[in-house]
């Protein structure tokens, strides 16, 4: 392990974890150190803004253009907790990180608890059973950071509160490091680039049902689907389930299975997202003069009194050279993230008026629960089920990897080559294959 630089760390930790956060949450920027290259794609430019966290009442925390005046605010308010929880995650981001490794060698697991067991020991699996406040807390984190800062991030990323799995709840602060960013011209962009680099053949249809036959003592698939204007299917011999499987989310049946292969239990989280074009009332966050405010998203604390997660000053998907934020006094398009639908009331609280409100509700996230276990990866022999990743954490890179996975497990079990599955001491192997 190198040696850790707090100062360093804490410097970097400033604008990233505590105050630069990503509002658009773990699933809407990708990862990593350099553009998806192979689909001609490239990250959007950046632009610079400063955040705060409300509670409601008022700023418990407020970004600052000057780093040092960033660390003293931070130690005077929390002491060293801000350290703490940069050195938790950077532990848990070391180890999770070990998957690509494993992944480049061709290994593969059979289930979440074996992928999680291969990264961190018993400890990643049990992360999935605790939560992000007890887990703090454990090593150091005081109660006041944990309310007023991590709550606020897990509110703008995940909606839900401090009593979410460990696990996913640092997934969450990971990503809202200053490393991750966004694709030029919408994320999007990645899901129908790799399409088309595969050439595969897309059916345009929605499946219905999936069951199991037999040709000539062989196991098929028969996956049934349907558009606007007819119904088919086809056979095959491995099928991928790429959507949730979980109550009310999924309309898929599954027959000829035994034992049968039913939802699996739990239910996802809504959030609403309304984007408002218009004038911020900055008088709402304690600036009466608009010209005052500083800050482009405001994070929050989880009160009962505040009907939002979070707000910040959007821009588009597409960044000219030329493109500036708007001046606070002018009017901007905002996001704001709550999660019941803001009424007029609401509006009016937040903006001092507004021309257009356009509003979008979806089930984003699971709702975690610390006390489900987690969903099976092989639901039959050659028939895989890739999005109960989510339930350990949901984000673009999470499902990226479990797909991998997936393709990895299917190859490794069609071949038979089963020295590539729920291997132990991988660490080991993977050195001495080098």
């Amino acid at each position: 392990m190198a040696e850790r630089q707090p100062l360093r760390w804490a410097m970097r930790l400033l604008p990233a974890v505590v105050l630069g956060l990503l509002l658009a949450g773990p699933s809407s920027a990708a990862t990593g150190d350099a553009p998806p290259g192979k689909i001609g794609l490239k990250p959007r430019r950046e632009v610079a803004g400063k955040s705060a966290i409300f509670s409601g009442e008022q700023l418990v925390l407020e970004e600052t253009d000057w780093y040092l005046l960033n660390l003293f605010r931070l130690w005077w308010h929390y002491g060293i907790s801000f350290l703490r929880l940069q050195m938790w995650v950077e532990e848990v981001m070391e180890k999770f990180m070990r998957i690509y490794k494993y992944q480049a060698h061709g290994y593969a697991f059979s289930s979440l608890e074996e992928l999680l067991r291969s990264l961190g020991s018993e400890t990643f699996v049990n992360m999935t059973q605790r939560s992000v406040a007890e887990s703090l807390l454990e090593v150091g984190v005081t109660q006041r950071f944990i309310d007023d800062v991590i709550a606020a991030v897990l509110r703008s990323s995940y909606g839900q509160s401090v009593l979410m799995p460990a696990f996913a709840g640092a997934m969450s602060l990971a990503g809202a490091q200053g490393n991750t960013w966004a694709v030029e011209g919408g994320n999007k962009l990645v899901c129908s680039g790799l399409l088309k680099l595969t050439k595969a053949n897309v059916v345009q249809a929605r499946v219905t049902g999936v069951s199991l036959q037999s040709s000539n003592g062989k196991a098929l698939y028969q996956v049934r689907y349907e558009d606007d204007e007819d119904q088919g299917s086809a056979f095959y011999d491995m099928v991928v389930i790429a959507t949730p499987l979980h109550f009310d989310r999924s309309n898929i049946t599954f027959e000829n299975f035994d034992p049968p292969i039913t939802d699996f239990p739990g239910s996802f989280h809504p959030t609403i997202s309304s984007v408002v074009h218009g004038y911020l009332n900055s008088s709402y966050f304690g600036f009466p003069d608009p010209k005052l405010f500083p800050f482009a998203s405001i994070l929050t604390t989880d009160s009962p009194d505040l009907f939002f997660n979070a707000l910040d000053n959007i821009c588009p998907v597409n960044i000219s050279g030329t493109f500036r934020r708007k001046q606070p006094q002018e009017a901007a398009v905002w996001r704001v993230l709550s999660q019941q639908p803001l009424d007029k009331q609401q509006l009016k609280t937040l903006f001092r008026s507004y021309y257009s409100v356009q509003v979008m509700e979806w089930e984003a996230y699971p709702h975690y629960d610390s006390s489900k276990s987690l969903p099976p990866i092989i639901l039959h022999d050659n028939l895989f089920y890739l999005n109960g990743v989510e339930w350990v954490a949901s984000s673009m890179e999470m499902v990226a990897m479990a797909a991998k996975n997936v393709a990895l497990l299917a190859y490794n079990r069609w071949y038979q080559d089963l020295e590539k599955i729920d291997q132990k001491d991988l660490m080991h192997k993977v050195k001495t294959e080098l």
